[in-house]
């Protein structure tokens, strides 16, 4: 069952009258709906597409957060092979906000590291709703030294609200670990692919996002805080989250275009949420070209690269 947000509700009208329009004509065939579905699919297509198209930074928030859009776990099913995860930080537990391990993409051999956010109750909470704890952070940097010991090249999928901030994490260094993370992404002599698929938020997301080519989705959303999160510092209200959005530039067009992202992938009209195998395998591919140009490099040309690249950013504002 498909859940519509709030501006996708005209597509929703339409789509319950094709639903009834089938349902009434039942299985005998008396009725000949052939022609009456055609239009009504064909103005479904053609408002979704044309709604898509126009999306404002908040719309575009609200689907970076879409309750059935794909997560880590299902780019693992559907766009790597032989996912070997890797748990733990040696030091303190395992956090399941943050997974990793070794994966293969069409014969790349790679690390994959990323944030998963479940997909219902049980595995939201199980997973913290993807806001890593230092451990998960502490966890990417040891599947990343690891990456570096067997030259295998980094990729990262992005997607979280921020990193996790309870007092629990602060005690155990949550912003120790994200600058170490950080750190890691910088020191790579391998090279290091990653893409934002959903929610970009703050140091939680740039602690694996630090690479030399950054991807984004259409449809993602990479900021420094949350849309609510401005609204209540400037105007003391989350109720302006929209012009928040608007202001904070956040949508993958402006970033591309500030140089913050290197390359958009296209989602399935109407997100990714509606086609989860044909993102991933947009993603796929994307993240595979993407490593094929960078192959061969010298370490200390990745490095270079990966320090200029983020020294530059902000520099054509």
């Amino acid at each position: 069952m498909i859940t519509y947000l709030e501006f996708e509700k005209p597509v929703a009208a339409i789509e319950a009258k094709i639903a009834e329009l089938r349902a009434a004509a039942g299985d005998d065939g008396a009725v000949d709906i052939t022609k009456e579905l055609v239009r009504l699919e064909k103005k479904s297509a053609d408002l979704l597409a044309s709604t898509y198209a126009s999306l404002t930074p908040w719309q575009k928030t609200q689907v970076a957060r879409h309750p059935a859009r794909p997560h880590f776990k299902d780019y693992v099913a559907h766009c790597f092979s032989d996912f070997l995860p890797l748990g733990g930080d040696r030091n303190y537990g395992d956090d399941e906000a943050i997974m990793g391990g070794l994966a293969t993409l069409d014969g790349r051999k790679v690390v994959l590291i990323g944030h998963e956010k479940g997909s219902d109750t049980e595995s939201r909470i199980r997973h913290n709703f993807g806001m890593g704890k230092p451990e998960g952070y502490r966890k990417a940097i040891r599947l990343m030294e690891l990456a570096d010991r067997f030259g295998l090249p980094v990729v990262t999928l992005v997607d979280t609200s921020g990193a996790f901030p309870g007092i629990e994490a602060e005690e155990r260094g949550q912003a120790e670990a994200i600058a170490r993370s950080t750190e890691a992404c910088l020191a790579l002599g391998v090279p290091m692919v990653a893409a934002i698929v959903g929610e970009g938020g703050s140091g939680g997301a740039v602690a694996l996002a630090s690479a030399e080519r950054v991807l984004m989705f259409e449809h993602a959303v990479y900021s420094v805080i949350s849309p609510e999160g401005c609204a209540s510092i400037l105007w003391r209200t989350a109720e302006k989250a929209p012009q928040a959005a608007e202001a904070m530039r956040m949508t993958a067009q402006e970033l591309l275009s500030l140089g913050v992202i290197d390359r958009i992938v296209p989602e399935p009209k109407g997100g990714a949420q509606r086609d989860p195998v044909a993102a991933a395998t947009a993603l796929g591919q994307a993240i595979g070209e993407e490593l094929d140009a960078l192959a061969g490099h010298k370490p200390e040309v990745l490095r270079r690269r990966r320090e200029e690249r983020f020294l530059a950013i902000g520099s054509n504002l």
